[in-house]
């Protein structure tokens, strides 16, 4: 981070100095909510959670060379404190000063994206394409709420020219909380889906929400919105900035086209808004990437990178993140697709649709699928419509694991027509002990499930026994 006295830090916080003998002393370490992290010179941030409370670790953080504490009742520890009244509240308005000293120097460009699904990778890919360009910080893993979005923001040095903010949210306002601290040059919405709709209350809401990303612009902005996807092009009409449109459709003006998939990625014609086109072996897996390499492409050309750089540090990128279309194993012929990071319907549909689109003649598909979680309302009729789509799909086998996700494994054992075969067992153990038996060479398997079903080990595992 640019260096800040911990008075000035204090002053940004709204926070009482204790146990600070020199509030002079300028910090310019990290700021961490993890004591693992921690290193000489840092900032601790004592934030209480749901299971566990900050306070306890700040021991930890101290003996490993922290600089300074954010706590919300003073320690007895030779550290300097800020005491707030909300360490997450006190967090966000110290990254808001800080992104504000750093766009004080002339030189940041923010570009933000949010989307129901996506995220994660579009934020990845743009950091490879500007990396190259110039200084880039962007969140490590899905940094994207009220506390990672600050963390990522506090990284910014006088040198940074592009911070890339991955912005979540489960409620509205969430989203304008965090552009209220970095406010984007760029804003990226992919789409809207059903990812946390009962957190949201319906999609109605969840439009709203992601709204949020594009209101607040102005005419000196760029708003990237998806063509493709009715409920992310009715925000045309609620922003000021220009829209650049990408999609599929030919009403986007950058937009892929000869969309080719198989084992090893996929191809396409990319074509941005300037017309020009290239053509793209992007080798992360699944066809619905394309889109976020889209919407990254029409970002970093709104930046002023041009199309040969665009579609080098794209054809680079192998794995858009661990446990996101992640292709493991090998041996025996054997294919595990451990996409089990999160799922919504969209994306569990787009994964089972990959799984059915690379495999090769007689190949067996496998697909070991668990819940997926806050759905509210939807749940039942969204796990349904995958089981469906598993038999639509004619995938061969499918594993039900975890009873909140049983209406799968029911809806396709209801569907006389399909050949194929569907089990449900309640744990990944049980799935592994089975799967270590029934998989065969040169099966092609699909693990997918949202992040609570813990499946994403499962499929580590999977690997694992079949790697070289």
């Amino acid at each position: 981070m640019i260096a800040m006295t911990i008075a000035e830090i204090a002053a940004a916080t709204g926070a009482q100095l204790l146990r600070t003998p020199d509030a002079g002393l300028v910090i310019t370490g990290l700021t961490h909510t993890d004591s693992r992290d921690v290193t000489p010179g840092d900032v601790f941030v004592c934030k209480p959670g749901e299971f566990t409370d900050g306070h306890l670790f700040a021991p930890a953080a101290a003996e490993a060379g922290a600089a300074l504490l954010i706590v919300e009742r003073e320690l007895d520890l030779d550290v300097p404190q800020l005491l707030v009244d909300d360490a997450v509240i006190a967090l966000g308005a110290f990254a808001t000063e800080l992104v504000s000293r750093v766009r004080a120097l002339g030189k940041l460009k923010i570009v933000a994206v949010t989307g129901s699904n996506g995220k994660t990778t579009t934020k990845n890919l743009l950091r490879t394409i500007l990396s190259a360009v110039g200084p880039t910080i962007a969140p490590r893993a899905s940094f994207n709420n009220e506390v990672g979005a600050p963390l990522t923001m506090l990284e910014l040095t006088e040198d940074t020219e592009f911070l890339v903010a991955e912005m979540g949210a489960s409620g509205i306002g969430e989203i304008a909380r965090l552009i209220a601290m970095a406010k984007p040059d760029i804003g990226i919405v992919l789409n809207v889906g059903l990812a946390h709709a009962g957190e949201f209350g319906g999609i109605e809401s969840t439009v709203i929400a992601k709204t949020e990303m594009v209101s607040e612009l102005t005419a000196d902005d760029v708003a990237v919105l998806n063509a493709d996807d009715p409920r992310v092009a009715g925000m045309a009409a609620s922003t000021a900035a220009p829209v650049v449109w990408f999609g599929l459709g030919p009403n986007a003006a950058v937009r892929a086209a000869e969309v080719r998939s198989d084992a090893g990625g996929t191809a396409f014609l990319l074509t941005l808004a300037s017309g020009e086109s290239r053509q793209v072996r992007f080798r992360v897996l699944g066809e619905h990437h394309v889109m976020n390499a889209l919407a990254a492409a029409a970002a970093a050309e709104a930046i002023g990178v041009g199309i040969d750089d665009i579609v080098t540090a794209l054809e680079s990128v192998e794995l858009a993140e661990r446990w996101r279309m992640q292709v493991l194993g090998g041996r025996d012929g054997v294919t595990i697709i451990n996409d089990a990071y999160n799922a919504s319907p969209d994306s569990m549909a787009a994964a089972l649709k990959t799984l059915a689109q690379i495999r090769t003649p007689g190949q067996r598909t496998i697909a070991v699928l668990g819940e997926m979680s806050e759905l509210g309302e939807f749940s039942g009729e969204e796990h349904d419509r995958i089981g469906l789509l598993a038999v639509r799909l004619n995938i061969s086998q499918l594993l039900v694991v975890g009873q909140n996700a049983r209406r799968m494994h029911i809806s396709t054992i209801n569907e006389g027509s399909w050949d194929g075969e569907s089990s449900i067992v309640d744990t990944p153990d049980e799935a592994f002990a089975l799967l270590e038996k029934a998989i065969q060479p040169g099966d092609l398997v699909l693990v997918k499930s949202s992040n609570s079903a813990a499946l994403r080990f499962l499929g580590d595992r999977l690997g694992e026994l079949f790697s070289w």
